[in-house]
């Protein structure tokens, strides 16, 4: 037991996740706690040209936590998202922006708003505890704001979230348009990952009902870049449905420009996605007009055809 407290996001971590763990510390520590940002997995691309351009290292890897350790979860509150033991770990404040799906035997804080991203609501307790947003700092923030809000075209984007991110920028000193879609496309390079690699890096687990699905998600500028290699996806998520035992599995390639996704579904509550979508998948695949978010589209859709 140590009288640190970890703080980090979900496995697979996306931008948000990774940013969120860095500035809440360092504003925790400001306010005299005692923090360590965290990781629960790699970062990716679009995380590491952030980090890069703003001078930020990434966060520690940790894998588990031991019985006792003080922990803060950020942009996630879902046990099946979080690191491992984290039944055993006492959870002294979550900061989240997701639908909440928390249990916890003890009383807590807890911070969730309807917004884009953890990092809008992250600027908002820098401000409530007059700690300064320092430029690289802000960088860092509005970053995250542009990754989980696709540069404003999600429809979970705010005008909240459009507003701080506009201060952030004047912080920052950076174009967010110009900065925005080079960060975008940063993460849009797949070249040197495998298809085992490509499908997790940015896949979340859910249960439902005795259900068990996942949904992965990534960027690109040329969606038909990604289906040339669909057979090799395929294998990897058959092998991943088999390892974890899951009903289904959604793999969403999310095209940046034009604002919809093309997706491959596959187990054998493969039909949830027909009805949830009112489309029908040719050899596993379909286009959603559209559909750009997996927490306010693709997974509100899924759990309320589930059954």
């Amino acid at each position: 037991m140590t009288n640190k407290t970890f703080v980090f996001g979900h496995k697979n971590p996306d931008t948000d996740s990774i940013v969120s763990s860095i500035a809440f510390s360092y504003l925790r520590n400001k306010l005299g706690d005692t923090t360590e940002a965290c990781r629960l997995g790699n970062t990716n691309k679009e995380t590491d040209y952030a980090l890069k351009t703003f001078n930020f290292d990434a966060p520690t890897l940790i894998t588990s936590v031991n019985e006792g350790d003080n922990v803060i979860l950020v942009d996630h509150n879902e046990a099946t998202q979080s690191v491992d033991n984290i039944e055993k770990a006492h959870v002294r404040m979550v900061v989240d922006h997701h639908t909440m799906n928390f249990k916890c035997p003890e009383t807590l804080y807890y911070h969730a708003e309807p917004l884009g991203c953890t990092a809008t609501i992250l600027y908002k307790l820098y401000k409530q505890n007059d700690v300064e947003v320092e430029p690289n700092m802000a960088g860092l923030l509005l970053s995250a704001i542009i990754s989980d809000t696709l540069l404003f075209k999600s429809p979970t984007c705010t005008e909240e979230d459009r507003t701080i991110a506009q201060k952030l920028a004047e912080i920052a000193n950076v174009d967010i348009n110009t900065y925005g879609l080079n960060l975008l496309k940063a993460g849009t390079d797949l070249s040197d990952y495998t298809p085992e690699q490509v499908i997790n890096i940015d896949s979340k687990l859910f249960e439902q009902n005795g259900k068990k699905f996942k949904i992965a998600q990534v960027n690109t500028a040329d969606v038909n870049d990604i289906f040339k290699n669909q057979a090799y996806f395929e294998a990897a998520i058959d092998k991943e449905i088999k390892n974890d035992n899951l009903d289904l599995y959604v793999f969403a390639a999310t095209d940046i420009l034009n604002a919809n996704s093309k997706i491959i579904t596959m187990g054998t509550k493969s039909n949830v996605v027909e009805k949830a979508f009112g489309v029908s998948l040719d050899h596993n695949t379909a286009t959603l007009e559209n559909v750009v978010s997996r927490k306010k589209q693709i997974l509100p859709n899924i759990l309320n055809n589930l059954d």
